[in-house]
């Protein structure tokens, strides 16, 4: 079976950064979970569906059809044919996302769509509940965590860069509203899998973080890594 190198935490944490660091190091293709979760929500908005009516979400996301393919050593996911690039990174899906990646439906969905992507070849996911729900049968675990006027201020510089006009304070708010309905859901919450490695990335830069994470995976998954006989 393809292997699964699992990165949950919170946002702005650093997890695509890393993820896609350590994809494109060990020939992993980069997934990231949260865009099937905006996705969602994209589609919700419009289709003018109340993302605080669990039900009506719920309808819309048995309906939804989601496709991917491989682009650039990450997975690309479009809805109903189109892919929505970075309209799913706008301040209103981040105003929206929280109320519909609780709903147990879209995240029962979403669990089997990544599943399903394992199918691609060798995956290097980050999420929220990668490890804990999603593949907890993998070896190959991580929490990635950083203080959040850290997070605050790489996501503001993050979207400063796409054209997105945002204060840090708005960013702010935004990511501890996220915090406190991700870690507080009943379904799938926020939390350090069961024998995850936490990382604190705060004040280490990406690489001392690559080394952290390649100095746990399993031996096997690093052949170049690994010195020869």
């Amino acid at each position: 079976m393809n292997r699964v190198i699992a990165i949950d935490g919170p946002s702005g944490a650093g997890k695509s950064t890393v993820a896609r660091a350590i994809g494109r190091a060990l020939g992993f293709l980069h997934v990231d979970s949260g865009a099937l979760y905006r996705i969602v929500t994209w589609q919700a908005l419009r289709y003018g569906v109340d993302c605080g009516d669990e039900t009506a979400v719920s309808a819309l996301v048995e309906r939804l059809k989601v496709t991917w393919r491989v682009c650039d050593g990450g997975v690309v996911c479009a809805s109903d044919g189109e892919e929505p690039g970075e309209a799913i990174r706008q301040p209103e899906i981040n105003a929206h996302v929280s109320p519909v990646s609780k709903v147990p439906a879209v995240r029962a969905r979403v669990t089997a769509w990544l599943r399903e992507m394992r199918q691609l070849g060798h995956l290097v996911v980050e999420g929220r509940d990668i490890g804990s729900v999603v593949f907890p049968d993998t070896p190959a675990r991580f929490y990635l965590d950083a203080d959040p006027e850290e997070r605050a201020r790489r996501r503001h510089l993050e979207e400063i860069g796409k054209g997105i006009s945002q204060s840090r304070d708005a960013v702010l708010a935004s990511l501890l509203k996220r915090d406190r309905i991700d870690s507080t859901r009943v379904n799938a919450p926020l939390r350090v899998a069961d024998g995850a490695c936490v990382i604190d990335s705060t004040a280490i830069p990406v690489e001392e973080v690559l080394r952290i994470m390649r100095d746990r995976l399993p031996p096997e998954w690093l052949p170049s890594l690994t010195p020869q006989p």
